[in-house]
């Protein structure tokens, strides 16, 4: 149960940052415009994304020595730098979130979506490297992908459906700051696990 809890706290505290992809899933959640389909997209591309990253990884992993631990000190630096950048963030504050225009069709919906996804690096260092390199420090790499797979899920079909609920939060620059230096806490820790593990 240990890595699927690890898999779930490191899956969501990747994805909480919110960039452009999270933004355009509250954005369409606050207009009620193609929430499902949305967030199906989201979860099941991070699924397929997460599952190569764990299973792919592992397996070159066993090829080049090595590579592992070159891989988790990579993976410890890129999450001190993300914290301390979501620190940052947090002190200087000044964001907040308003609904916007909607994308219009369900196909110009999915097609948003979709490029938000596949064509942003970070989310190939976020869950093929990073989720697959911490996955190698778990005996249960099936747990720990399983965890992450699920706070995908859960944070996506959080977000979109609960967009309504959340609008009013986060229209307060505090409530962007406190989420921004918690997202900075969680990569610390991790960081943390990663160099002394």
């Amino acid at each position: 149960m240990q890595a699927e809890i690890a898999g779930f706290a490191l899956g969501l505290s990747l994805i909480l940052a919110i960039g452009s992809q999270n933004a355009f899933v509250l954005r369409q959640g606050l207009r009620r415009e193609h929430v499902l389909a949305v967030v199906l997209v989201c979860a099941l591309s991070d699924a397929a994304l997460i599952t190569f990253g764990v299973t792919g990884f592992g397996a070159l992993a066993e090829r080049v020595p090595g590579l592992e631990r070159v891989m988790r000190y990579g993976g410890a630096a890129f999450l001190i730098w993300y914290g301390a950048r979501s620190f940052l963030t947090a002190w200087r504050g000044g964001e907040v979130l308003e609904a916007g225009a909607g994308a219009g069709s369900l196909r110009r919906a999915v097609l948003t979506c979709l490029a938000l996804t596949w064509l942003n690096p970070h989310v190939y260092l976020d869950t093929v490297v990073l989720l697959g390199s911490v996955s190698s420090q778990y005996g249960d790499r099936l747990g720990f992908g399983l965890g992450a797979v699920s706070a995908s899920f859960v944070f996506f079909f959080c977000l979109g459906y609960g967009a309504r609920l959340l609008a009013p939060l986060f229209r307060r620059e505090l409530s962007w700051r406190v989420l921004d230096a918690g997202i900075g806490v969680v990569m610390w820790v991790i960081a943390a696990r990663l160099l002394t593990g």
